[in-house]
């Protein structure tokens, strides 16, 4: 059962800034990358090669001709980084943006990860751009499958896994997350598109916001000219147009600026 605390810090002069700039907004958009869930143990893509992976290039494991030509392989791939990722738990940022959301009228998390972190952590208003490693599905048909009826598939020492195939057409399982090549789910970026035209704030958290379509949304947010808060150990190439730049990781700001609001957020323990 989970307990509620609050964490009590002396404010950062960036979380006093942010904290003025999100007393007046009604909405807020949440755009996060691959460093918010590096903080879980999630590796980023082109980090996810260890042990027998390590000899494969990633992108030559995420497309639909690599599936074709080597679908055991690709599918080994996948459930590795799949069960990875079922052991990985939100940590405190994720749980602070799920609490952050119950005080605005709307909040919206769109995320370019893929492990299902924010979802986990209870924010309920998610759109995952790339999809998702737990949303399995046929590869002819787009049949959905049950992610549960994989934790007893046994994995050789090869890694390779054959895909089981769909009940109701008979093609084999692919992960549900967007390969090179492919479009993004349906209506997931004009969704997108559509809660950063509607924020009253925006808050970038752990992204390079160089991979595209995904950085076209902080550069859209910046030319509708409402503010935006930048949450990175690092610059990057819109730390210079961002209201505020936060040099620190997702957990400590998050948290940080959970407990200025006074908003208590939820741990286990």
């Amino acid at each position: 059962m989970g307990t509620w605390i609050r964490v009590e810090n002396i404010m950062t002069p960036e979380c006093e800034r942010v904290v003025h700039l999100l007393t007046s907004a009604r909405r807020v958009v949440v755009l996060s990358g691959a460093g918010m869930s590096q903080e879980s143990g999630v590796p980023t893509f082109r980090d996810a090669q260890h042990g027998l992976w390590a000899q494969y290039d990633p992108m030559e494991l995420a497309t639909a001709a690599a599936f074709g030509r080597a679908p055991a392989r690709v599918f080994g791939w996948y459930l590795w980084r799949h069960r990875l990722v079922q052991q990985a738990e939100p940590h405190a940022g994720h749980l602070a943006l799920a609490a952050l959301a119950q005080t605005f009228s709307g909040f919206t998390v769109v995320t370019q990860n893929v492990d299902g972190l924010h979802r986990r952590a209870g924010s309920e208003d998610v759109i995952e751009l790339h999809g998702a490693l737990d949303a399995f599905r046929c590869f002819d048909a787009g049949h959905p499958f049950d992610a549960a009826e994989l934790s007893d598939l046994a994995v050789p020492e090869s890694g390779e896994v054959r895909p089981p195939l769909c009940s109701t057409c008979g093609s084999p399982i692919r992960p549900g997350v967007v390969w090179f090549g492919e479009s993004l789910p349906t209506g997931a970026f004009e969704r997108a598109s559509a809660a950063v035209r509607d924020a009253d704030a925006s808050v970038v958290v752990g992204t390079s916001a160089v991979v595209y379509p995904a950085a076209a949304l902080p550069e859209m947010a910046v030319s509708t000219g409402i503010p935006v808060i930048e949450i990175n150990p690092e610059p990057t190439p819109l730390s210079s147009l961002a209201t505020v730049s936060w040099m620190t990781t997702a957990g400590a700001a998050l948290s940080e600026l959970a407990a200025a609001l006074g908003v208590p957020v939820p741990r286990d323990g």
